[in-house]
């Protein structure tokens, strides 16, 4: 949820509603959403290359120990899927076509703020690493979040406006005045980062000790995320609120303060409201107190109790037993182990494609992970009875369609796609957890079109990215270039490179290939970010491969991990790969680049050799050869069986040696180590 202007309005009177804390010794409620996004806006990120997650793991894990260092105990609470009302399906079609907006103004070289497509698994990624307390909700996570400060007598931190509204016992602390980068010292001893707090109290004494109650009226009289009636523009102007004003931030801090100047003569909510109907045609008075009432309810306490979470693993949210959802679904979401993508397909058949910052020319990059979509749609077909029952006048009139919001140009549409009909003993979602381990792997690999055998010499940690490069080199529409599929590849050596930098007892090591290339890998980062231009083409090439990665990953996880999940933090860097693309087009060769590090090499080949089966075989035509189709036809074979024997040869020699990567080969990170072998 969110009062638009309501944020700058009480920091535009921040010395009257706010006071000054030094945050220290005390847990504190986080809304993850919030705070993911506000570190990725905010800590000088690059944002066009589709993500330094690299770069965005070091600084959540400089976020978190920040807290640590002074005594603060977080408990970070995350959005779930959407509210199964679907009451702000406006709201969300409205900030898709804005991020549409800001995508487009990134690829061409503007601002903006888009997430990359996988920040969300990142940040959930470096929380467990961190072993950071967290939930997912399985909606929003506003009123939990609020529930669960108040029942500790602790403070919340975000950026939403609708923290002003609840009655917090302990107060709000807003994001932007949180200072966790500059931890001061009392007495040279206790550290404490500097915030400030919102005070309802201050805030209501300052419009004649408004009664606090109205404050749900005032939001949605206001103008929220769930509620934004037409109509009420008919209340606003009768009532004769001090609403003209220039900007457009001048109007809504007029009506922001003519409303609560209002509000503040009634005794509560009832009087207010049946004043506000007044100013309204009869005809409407009853659906528009209906529709305002509902909306008021949800700054109520919540009925979901997150401390039961925290301190014993259960999590019991009403609407979601409702639904009659598998207990293992219900578990892996609360966990985070299931997205909320998951959950928007299991309760509304409809999901949310997110853009990246793409070719807004080309169709949307996700158009390529359809059909793993589709197997995911299957499994999730055959839910439960009831929640078919519940959920029927939603259904597109096709028993199997699902609906996906999705760009078209540079515009928001509603697409429908049949989910995949699969066998009787993948069809029951309840019992998806009691298949073996073998069948789901396989289940998997037949989705991503890749052999088993392919994956037997990769690394247990990268099993699930090759397998999805493969899948992604067999779609023809990807446009996909050697230099492309040599950069992804290169890049993933990041993860196994700080591995055995890292490993103790290898301090000897530390000044080896392993760490040049890894510098090497740095500087090309560097040198990316400071170039202003964004090849479109390529760029749509790699958001199509995240968004194969981000799909590969999600039916990866509703299939209970068959193949080990990669760790994103050291898995894919934008600026690295763009850079690495821009090296290989001008003169580096890999073999150059790979020449300091033997070991690397290997690795790389044994990548190389996985997925190059996969692609297409003009990728592999040497440079300036003609687009005639006959004549690409007539040279394909040739040309296809000298790169292999070229690339035999060079196997041959990369694998000669003792190997410091061998232990990757044989051992996942672990506690994956079992999970990836068949049974």
């Amino acid at each position: 949820m969110g009062i638009r202007g309501l944020m700058s309005f009480v920091e535009d009177h921040s010395n009257e509603f706010f006071t000054d804390l030094k945050l220290r010794d005390t847990k504190i409620v986080i809304d993850g959403y919030a705070l993911f996004h506000r570190l990725s806006f905010n800590s000088n990120l690059e944002l066009r290359y589709g993500g330094d997650y690299d770069s965005f793991a070091d600084i959540v894990q400089n976020f978190f120990e920040s807290l640590f260092a002074c005594n603060i105990c977080p408990y970070v609470v995350l959005d779930g899927g959407c509210d199964i009302s679907d009451k702000k399906l406006t709201t969300l079609k409205d900030r898709a076509r804005e991020k549409i907006q800001m995508a487009h103004s990134l690829s061409v070289g503007g601002s903006g703020y888009v997430c990359p497509l996988l920040i969300r698994e990142v940040f959930i990624q470096v929380l467990i690493k961190l072993q950071v307390c967290f939930v997912q909700c399985f909606s929003e996570a506003d009123r939990d979040i609020m529930t669960l400060a108040n029942h500790w007598n602790c403070p919340v931190l975000s950026s939403d406006s609708d923290f002003c509204i609840f009655d917090l016992k302990t107060g709000f602390c807003p994001l932007n005045s949180f200072q966790w980068r500059n931890i001061n010292t009392i007495k040279g001893t206790q550290n404490y980062i500097p915030a400030k707090c919102f005070s309802l109290d201050a805030f209501c004494h300052h419009f004649s000790n408004m009664n606090k109650a109205l404050l749900p009226l005032f939001a949605v009289l206001c103008g929220n995320d769930h509620i934004n009636l037409p109509i009420m523009e008919t209340f606003l102007s009768k009532a004769r609120l001090p609403l003209g004003a220039t900007s457009s931030k001048g109007r809504r801090h007029h009506r922001i303060l003519g409303l609560l100047n209002w509000l503040s003569h009634f005794a509560n909510p009832t009087e207010a409201l049946d004043n506000v109907l007044k100013y309204l045609p009869k005809k409407d008075r009853e659906n528009v107190k209906e529709l305002l009432c509902g909306s008021m309810e949800e700054y109520q306490q919540s009925r979901v109790k997150l401390q039961d979470f925290f301190q014993c693993g259960t999590y019991a949210c009403p609407d979601a037993l409702n639904l009659g959802l598998p207990e293992w679904v219900l578990v892996a979401l609360a966990k985070g182990q299931l997205s909320p993508f998951i959950s928007d397909a299991l309760v509304l058949r409809r999901t949310i494609l997110h853009t990246q910052v793409e070719n807004m020319q080309q169709p949307n990059a996700h158009r390529i992970s359809q059909p793993i979509r589709q197997i995911i749609y299957g499994l999730l077909l055959n839910a439960s009875p009831h929640l078919d029952k519940t959920s029927r006048n939603a259904l597109p009139p096709q028993p199997l369609a699902f609906s996906e919001m999705e760009r078209i140009n540079k515009n928001i549409i509603t697409s429908i796609i049949d989910a995949v009909e699969l066998a009787k003993d993948h069809s029951d979602l309840s019992k998806l957890t009691e298949l073996s381990l073998r069948r789901r792997q396989m289940l998997l690999l037949e989705t991503l079109k890749v052999k088993q055998t392919i994956l037997e010499p990769i690394p247990a940690s990268l099993k699930l990215p090759v397998a999805v490069s493969c899948y992604w080199l067999q779609h023809t529409e990807t446009k996909t270039k050697l230099h492309h599929l040599q950069s992804l590849l290169l890049a993933m050596l990041m993860g196994p490179l700080t591995a055995i930098i890292n490993s103790p007892g290898k301090e000897e090591l530390q000044e080896d290939g392993a760490k040049m290339l890894y510098a090497e890998f740095q500087r090309v980062k560097v040198q990316t970010r400071l170039g202003t231009r964004l090849d479109l083409d390529t760029a749509h090439i790699f958001c199509q491969w995240q968004s194969c990665l981000q799909m590969g990953m999600y039916l990866n996880q509703l299939l209970s991990t068959p193949l080990p999940e990669p760790d994103l933090t050291r898995l894919y860097s934008g600026s690295l790969v763009h850079g690495l693309c821009q090296q290989l087009l001008a003169s580096t060769s890999v073999e150059s680049l790979l020449s300091m590090c033997p070991e690397a090499k290997q690795l790389y080949e044994h990548l190389f050799n996985a997925t190059r089966s996969y692609a297409p075989t003009e990728i592999f035509l040497p440079k300036g050869k003609s687009n005639s189709k006959k004549k690409r036809q007539k040279k394909q074979n040739t040309s296809c069986s000298k790169n292999r024997g070229r690339t035999t040869a060079h196997t041959k020699c990369w694998y000669k040696g003792n190997n410091r990567f061998g232990l990757l080969m044989v051992e996942n990170l672990e506690e994956h180590s079992e999970a990836s072998d068949l049974e």
